[in-house]
């Protein structure tokens, strides 16, 4: 199978390097020093299930893509939409893409530019990150794959993917309800980033605090209402699930989107927080919780797109 990779990031490195050691001829699009050094040197994983290096090919030019199978995605969801444009013009009819982003919408973003036949439906689970150039740690946590087809039909094709994940040797599930799937993802995420970005301290300082996991509680409350009013059954219990999730954390880490503000880099902010807030403005949900943190947080947002 031919596999490229968008993003060579702690997801897309990661999954994209298992692939590549398995034997798969897998392809990365990443830029700038990153793909220099990976060009150069392969890709180092160093992951807390055992480091490995693989030589595979890379580029940061899209078009020189021909004929993929599968494109996993790893790049952030505010890039999804201009990744989906660039890749109109070298997907095949029976080309596979497949989104592991956070954000509740990702694939509807690429179904906005792509044939419905290309598009797949996924998440994943990995607390990852890029160490330095060329390299990419994991350092908690079995890293996982939830994916099906948009509408979580069982088809042939999806199967292939599910036998080429086996034999690459990571943890992956074949969803049987991937829009609840990806929203209790959406879920946890938007409960813990943007109030990591607010108080910009670890998991350790937050866990320790009831009235923030007062604040992450009410910040799922209203995630839950607009998942509900979508049609999407999130229960009181995902919430209980994504608030236990985040007590059992690893008390030193932070979220991607934490670590994108703090470092002043675009984040995926208007795709959490943002996503709610204008998502219950259009159904009349109010949502006061994520409002504050969005607003909060929108200015220094602002200042990293400039």
């Amino acid at each position: 199978m031919n596999i490229v990779v968008i993003g060579a990031g702690g997801v897309g490195g990661y999954f994209g390097g298992k692939l590549a050691k398995a034997g798969f001829d897998v392809t990365f699009i990443a830029r700038g020093k990153h793909l220099k050094a990976i060009k150069e040197k392969g890709l180092q994983v160093k992951s807390i299930l055992g480091d490995f290096i693989v030589h595979t090919k890379g580029t940061d030019n899209i078009n020189e893509i021909k004929n993929p199978d599968l494109v996993i995605l790893g790049v952030k969801s505010w890039q999804v939409l201009g990744v989906a444009q660039e890749l109109k013009s070298v997907i095949t009819p029976i080309t596979m893409v497949l989104p592991l982003q956070n954000g509740a919408d990702n694939a509807d973003t690429l179904l906005s530019v792509l044939p419905k036949e290309n598009v797949l439906a996924g998440l994943s689970k990995i607390v990852s990150k890029v160490e330095s150039p060329g390299v990419i740690n994991h350092f908690a946590f079995e890293p996982e794959i939830i994916f099906a087809e948009y509408n979580s039909e069982d088809t042939i094709r999806i199967k292939e993917v599910k036998a080429v994940f086996d034999k690459a040797g990571f943890k992956n599930t074949l969803s049987k309800d991937i829009q609840l799937d990806i929203w209790r993802k959406f879920l946890f995420i938007t409960m813990v980033s943007g109030i990591g970005a607010i108080t910009r301290v670890i998991y350790k300082y937050l866990q320790q605090s009831d009235e923030i996991k007062e604040i992450i509680w009410k910040t799922g409350e209203e995630v839950v209402s607009v998942a509900n009013a979508k049609g999407i059954p999130l229960k009181k219990q995902d919430i209980e699930n994504s608030m236990q999730a985040f007590i059992n954390s690893v008390p030193n880490t932070t979220a991607s989107m934490q670590r994108d503000m703090m470092e002043g880099k675009p984040s995926e902010l208007e795709n959490f927080n943002g996503y709610i807030v204008n998502q219950g403005k259009l159904l009349g949900i109010e949502t006061p919780t994520n409002a504050f943190i969005y607003y909060c947080l929108l200015p220094q947002e602002m200042k990293a797109r400039r």
